[in-house]
């Protein structure tokens, strides 16, 4: 037999928590462990990266607002395929937690990403008392980052035994540092600083074109062969390309929307930078590292548990354009510093966030929650 696992998420899209999601079912054993995502809206074509098994889909489609039809359609679909474990994240899918309860499960995950856009800083009452309503029903808690987990513990109250702290993977082999020349299509002496992320608000890539524009404007013969990239898509970024038009600089950026080449296309880069105003663990971290990217980073969040300022990569305060063209500046003539600090990060990510570690370590709460010798049975049937 095998451990049926039903992951609850608000939308299954293009994102880093589903690309985790992604590795985790390409890497857990079918033998023990089946899966089913139930997504409270709708999920994307982001699916179609799962190789290693089925996974079976169902979207709820989830009005906004405070209808509860959703509640009852989980409700029914949790009681037809009875899984052995229900599986939240974020609070967007916390409310699933009660479901679960009233649908007989009582083996419970509930993980924490990243905090919700809206509240940056889990401060807001009245999703922390959701959230403390939550904790009777969840039996174990997993944070991506330390951040996170202390958070969960000091303000949420969750119980340290309950808590279990583990880093997103990378696959290193498929982000791997670019060897030979760079694609003719980019010119050799070309300072590429790239970014990959969804553009929206959090992410904040504005704040990164205002740097760069500030970059070129305040030094206009060392920025000379500076280039800007920003692979995603999102409302964010119409507001880049029209602060890049009205610089006068569009020619000196690309903005190419969602992309399926995200491992070449890092490749190309000499620089990664993240603008975000808060992190839990970002993937796009660990795969520029992974890449052999120095990282220009936020100190926001998980980012200061990846970036060590001055090893790997620099950090700056989030939202200070400022602080960031100078950042972009300290590598803008330094090949021998981007080096440097792309080695640093590559053996980081080689060392602490490989795939199998992740996997391995979802597995051990899994089998907590369900019970050893429940579990054990299971895998030796």
């Amino acid at each position: 037999m095998t451990a049926h696992i039903v992951h609850v998420i608000h939308r299954f899209d293009t994102g880093g928590m589903e690309n985790g999601m992604v590795n985790l079912f390409n890497t857990l054993s079918p033998q023990h462990y089946r899966h089913t995502v139930v997504a409270l809206t709708d999920f994307s074509d982001f699916r179609h990266r799962i190789t290693a098994q089925t996974v079976e889909f169902h979207a709820l489609h989830r009005a906004p607002g405070h209808g509860l039809g959703w509640v009852v359609r989980l409700w029914k679909l949790l009681r037809q395929i009875r899984p052995d474990l229900v599986h939240t994240r974020n609070l967007a899918a916390l409310e699933a937690q009660f479901v679960a309860a009233a649908a007989g499960i009582r083996a419970t995950v509930h993980g924490e990403h990243g905090r919700d856009v809206f509240d940056l800083h889990g401060r807001n009452w009245k999703y922390n008392l959701l959230r403390r309503a939550a904790r009777p029903f969840v039996t174990n808690y997993i944070a991506v980052s330390r951040d996170l987990e202390t958070w969960l513990r000091t303000t949420i109250g969750v119980m340290p035994r309950k808590l279990h702290q583990i880093y997103n993977g990378v696959d290193s082999e498929k982000f791997h540092p670019r060897t030979g020349p760079r694609p003719q299509s980019i010119h050799p002496e070309s300072v590429v600083f790239g970014a990959v992320g969804r553009m929206v608000a959090v992410k904040d890539y504005p704040a990164l074109t205002r740097a760069f524009i500030q970059l070129i404007r305040d030094q206009p013969d060392r920025s000379r062969h500076a280039r800007l990239v920003i692979v995603g898509e999102g409302p964010e970024r119409a507001t880049c390309e029209q602060l890049l038009r009205q610089a006068g600089i569009a020619h000196r950026a690309w903005l190419p929307g969602e992309r399926h080449d995200v491992a070449a296309i890092m490749r190309t880069f000499d620089v990664f930078v993240l603008s975000s105003r808060n992190e839990g663990i970002s993937n796009t971290i660990l795969e520029a590292q992974a890449s052999g990217l120095p990282v220009i980073a936020t100190a926001v969040g998980g980012n200061i548990e990846l970036v060590e300022d001055g090893v790997n990569g620099t950090l700056v305060r989030p939202g200070d354009v400022a602080d960031m063209a100078q950042a972009l500046l300290g590598y803008l003539d330094a090949p021998a510093r981007m080096t440097e600090h792309g080695g640093h990060a590559r053996r980081q990510v080689e060392q602490r966030f490989s795939i199998p570690a992740m996997a391995e370590a979802y597995a051990a709460v899994y089998e907590k929650t369900l019970g050893y010798k429940a579990l054990r049975h299971r895998q030796t049937a």
